[in-house]
């Protein structure tokens, strides 16, 4: 086993340490020694690798992340995204909380944003396809961004109320505004959709 090989190993038994222990316990009891009790590992191995526990958690958060966002490109529309990435938050409540604790709102709007773009981005370019409308390529980015960034700051404050509101009644929330307004955006500002032109009002007395 190469040193590298070697050091990704002994991060991963850690991080594996405080998923376990973050399930039991709150983030800021867990102690270095319990980890390195549980990995039998000693106290010079752990500053070898991370500066301290909120640095081990970015981390294994990172990892997480990675694996969670990898699966992304299987995902064919901004429903299916949304509810997978609701689902993993749901089921490691554990994690993202003390992760949104530790690592603050910048860092867990990452986990989101970019890989929710790609796939909303691709859901508006289905619906160019659907109406037979073209966007200017920098208004459909413009487009993404604003309901990634809807998505996103929906989802964060679904996790910094410790999901007390109910995940289906936001999704659905989510989602109906998305069906709505997305083909009426499409519609308006598609070249190749019929022109809508504000009505005159009539001309008032002078």
């Amino acid at each position: 086993m190469t040193n590298e090989e070697w050091s990704f190993k002994t991060k991963q038994a850690l991080a594996f340490a405080l998923k376990d222990t973050m399930e039991k316990k709150r983030l800021s009891k867990i102690t270095v020694s319990e980890l390195i009790a549980i990995c039998h590992v000693n106290r010079k191995t752990f500053y070898y690798h991370f500066r301290d526990i909120p640095d081990l958690l970015k981390w294994m958060f990172e990892q997480e992340a990675r694996d969670v966002m990898g699966r992304f490109a299987l995902l064919s529309d901004a429903e299916e995204a949304i509810r997978f990435v609701m689902d993993y938050v749901d089921r490691n409540k554990h994690i993202i909380n003390g992760a949104y604790d530790a690592m603050g709102y910048e860092e867990i709007k990452r986990f989101f944003y970019t890989d929710l773009f790609s796939v909303i981005h691709r859901t508006i370019e289905s619906g160019e396809q659907e109406l037979k409308v073209t966007l200017d390529p920098q208004f459909k980015g413009f487009l993404a961004a604003f309901y990634t960034e809807a998505a996103a700051g929906l989802m964060l404050e679904w996790i910094r109320h410790r999901m007390t509101q109910d995940k289906e009644m936001v999704l659905h929330n989510l989602l109906s505004v998305f069906r709505v307004s997305i083909p009426a955006v499409l519609r308006a500002n598609g070249c190749g959709s019929r022109e809508i032109k504000p009505q005159r009002q009539a001309a008032g007395p002078q």
